[in-house]
């Protein structure tokens, strides 16, 4: 585990000095340091399943900027201050836990899958092929573990993980920034994808794991707040 802990320690000193993102009190998410804040659009393949992402529509950038939590603002992503109105009960309820620590893992030829389910946001993109986990234990084949690389990387919340054999994470390179999730009929679908090892920190001040990936409840309704737990689809 010494390759995932050198990668989790580069990016905490990389971006936890400019970039945050800050729970606050029933209330917004006040994200701080200019990071960049952009439509991400989930792209279909030739099976009808979800495959890849693109980038969609730019927000002006801004130093500072408050994005709903509540899922009742009318400027979406931003925060209108519907929160106080709606009378938003927002307390978290995550674990302060490594993600490893939460994680499963299943072991293949030429790979291995960590899968922490509790930051399973719904995205899908793991079924193709027969599923991620069916993928990796098939990684002695080329396509197979092709396959399962891909699917553990378009995960948006990090739940999957694809590892090299020896330890080192496969992560898709992210500069720090939010991405708001549109599904394929163009309909923002609920969570923020923050991405690039960009800090969260709770109510109470403590940070959160920083990672490469994860995303955020944007429909108020997750039980594992401040993470999305795909209940915008519910």
């Amino acid at each position: 585990m010494d390759s995932a802990n050198s990668q989790r320690d580069k990016l905490d000193s990389t971006n936890s000095r400019r970039y945050k993102v800050k729970v606050t009190e029933d209330g917004p998410y006040l994200v701080s340091g200019g990071v960049p804040l952009l439509d991400e659009i989930e792209c279909i393949g030739d099976d009808g399943g979800p495959q890849g992402w693109k980038e969609g529509r730019r927000y002006p950038a801004k130093e500072n900027y408050a994005l709903c939590r509540c899922g009742h603002s009318r400027r979406m992503p931003y925060c209108d201050g519907s929160h106080t109105r709606v009378g938003f009960a927002g307390a978290e309820t995550a674990e302060h836990v490594p993600y490893l620590d939460q994680s499963r893992n299943y072991d293949g030829p030429e790979l291995w899958l960590s899968d922490a389910k509790a930051y399973c946001m719904g995205a899908g993109f793991c079924h193709r092929g027969g599923g991620t986990w069916s993928l990796t234990e098939r990684s002695d084949d080329p396509e197979a573990k092709k396959a399962a690389i891909e699917e553990a990387c378009d995960c948006p919340s990090g739940r999957l993980v694809a590892w090299q054999k020896d330890g080192e994470a496969i992560e898709p390179k992210f500069d720090p920034s939010i991405g708001v999730i549109v599904d394929c009929e163009g309909r923002k679908a609920g969570p923020l994808w923050v991405r690039g090892g960009v800090p969260v920190e709770s109510v109470d001040g403590r940070v959160y794991e920083v990672r490469n990936r994860v995303t955020l409840c944007g429909c108020g309704r997750s039980a594992n707040k401040p993470f999305c737990d795909g209940s915008h689809d519910e």
